[in-house]
């Protein structure tokens, strides 16, 4: 008597199958099917519905003419907002379904009426606590929902910079790993066979407590980390020996050799 030899990935295909064929059988006979799509109502935007406050001594002046002229295409027919601080003072273009309520936070009362709407230019110019709402027109729209919480965040960030500012640590790790300011220029010494010169933004103060740390400093929250990243990319960290340049508080996990 012959006995044939069955291959093993022909016993699996056909387990898996008589486990689906089953599970259908049971869904048809109890009338219960897997759920596939989810259904949970899409909310509004959590971050883009909560007010900022920002002390007196920020300004914000809004100019509801749209932009006409400008390189960038997404900026078309977008208004101007303008927030001056003590450090400092940033422009930001608004889009035009945007709306801004501005209200002083002790008396809550409103004290800007819908930009949509062509006023003269708005300066709040208040010697008390303030605050600033923003809003969309339809909250069911994909890109107004998007831009919702993107343009409360880029006005909260420059809230923050005109006022207190930003600060980046940027450590070195490793043997020979050090930096240097020589003149307008940073020099990096990362063990390369040469130094890494780069030029620092205008905008940005660099300095070095010590060689083996970088503190920047400015009021683009956006400028200073972009810049710490490009300092990062001369040696990333590696998670063997630990060595690198890391930024703030950032850390690795080590990894351990592999063994022959």
């Amino acid at each position: 008597m012959l006995i044939q030899k069955i291959p093993l990935s022909n016993i699996k295909s056909s387990l898996i199958t008589c486990v689906s064929l089953s599970f259908k059988n049971e869904c048809r006979n109890t009338q219960i099917l897997p759920r596939l799509l989810s259904t949970t109502q899409s909310l509004s935007s959590q971050i883009g519905r909560k007010p900022i406050t920002y002390p007196p001594e920020v300004t914000i002046k809004h100019d509801p003419t749209p932009i006409t002229q400008t390189q960038v295409q997404a900026n078309l027919f977008s208004t101007t907002l303008t927030i001056s601080g003590p450090l400092g003072t940033h422009s930001l273009p608004i889009k035009p379904y945007i709306n801004l309520n501005f209200y002083d936070s002790k008396k809550d009362k409103n004290t800007n009426k819908n930009k949509s709407s062509n006023e003269s230019v708005f300066i709040d110019d208040s010697d008390q606590d303030k605050k600033l709402s923003i809003e969309v027109e339809d909250k069911t729209i994909k890109q107004q929902k998007q831009m919702w919480g993107t343009t409360r965040a880029l006005i909260n960030n420059y809230i923050i910079g005109v006022s207190e500012g930003y600060r980046v640590f940027v450590r070195f790790s490793g043997v020979g790993y050090r930096a240097s300011m020589e003149g307008d220029k940073l020099v990096l010494r990362v063990g390369y066979a040469h130094p890494v010169i780069m030029d620092v933004p205008n905008d940005i103060k660099c300095i070095t407590p010590s060689p083996t740390k970088v503190v920047l400093s400015g009021t683009d929250k956006q400028r200073i980390f972009q810049f710490a990243a490009n300092i990062r990319k001369n040696k990333p960290p590696e998670p063997y020996n630990q060595k690198g340049i890391f930024v703030g508080d950032e850390t690795i996990k080590k990894k351990i050799n592999k063994k022959k």
